[in-house]
């Protein structure tokens, strides 16, 4: 979702950055970029290992989270480029589609209502509804339980390294559609590279 379906990553970022300032702490723009894809339990040990483990996380969670909210109930979140495309063409061929996030359902609805798009993914699986996040293949195999397939008919769809590493360990062909910059890990990783959902658009639909 965060970084493919929708353009949250860089609101996540300047929120953390602006709690981590009024705390007295710094978080660099690379540090910020390098917790893409991890869940929540991860990015908490990400930074007390940075920050230390005095960082005031009970303190910063909620900081973050007001400065968050501050900036998408002033300018909502953008879709990513493709992404209306990309279903047009999944109904029209009726090629069943499930998002899969590292994120609380609590908070991918949330992020999902402020983009207008609540109601385009009937299937949600989410960080609590599996026991093991991203990289373990557990949310992209609930998917296709959800989906009535076998994971190797799956198509999974990423933007993170964290992504196509889950994807690797479900056994499902991926495709990479970064939202960061992309490192030979990835580029090893991802069966395909391609600039933006629309021009995944045009592949399916030309299958």
């Amino acid at each position: 979702m965060d970084g493919l379906v929708l353009d949250t990553e860089i609101t996540y970022f300047n929120a953390w950055q602006q709690a981590a300032s009024a705390l007295g702490y710094q978080l660099s723009d690379e540090f910020c970029a390098g917790l893409s894809g991890l869940s929540f339990t991860t990015v908490e040990l990400k930074l007390t290992q940075a920050l230390g483990n005095d960082f005031p996380l009970a303190k910063f969670y909620p900081l973050s989270s007001t400065f968050w909210r501050a900036t998408v109930n002033r300018n909502g979140i953008a879709v990513k480029k493709g992404l209306h495309d990309l279903l047009s063409v999944l109904k029209d061929k009726q090629i069943p589609y499930c998002l899969a996030t590292n994120s609380p359902e609590k908070n991918a609805r949330e992020c999902l209502r402020y983009a207008g798009i609540e109601d385009l993914f009937a299937l949600l699986v989410c960080r609590d509804h599996v026991q093991a996040p991203k990289p373990a293949p557990d949310i992209f195999l609930q998917a296709a339980n959800s989906l009535g397939q076998e994971i190797r008919s799956c198509l999974v769809v990423e933007d993170s390294l964290i992504g196509l590493l889950a994807a690797k360990n479900a056994n499902a062909f991926s495709v990479l559609v970064p939202s960061m910059s992309v490192d030979e890990g990835m580029q090893q990783l991802a069966g395909i590279i391609l600039n933006d959902l629309s021009e995944l658009s045009v592949l399916v639909q030309g299958t």
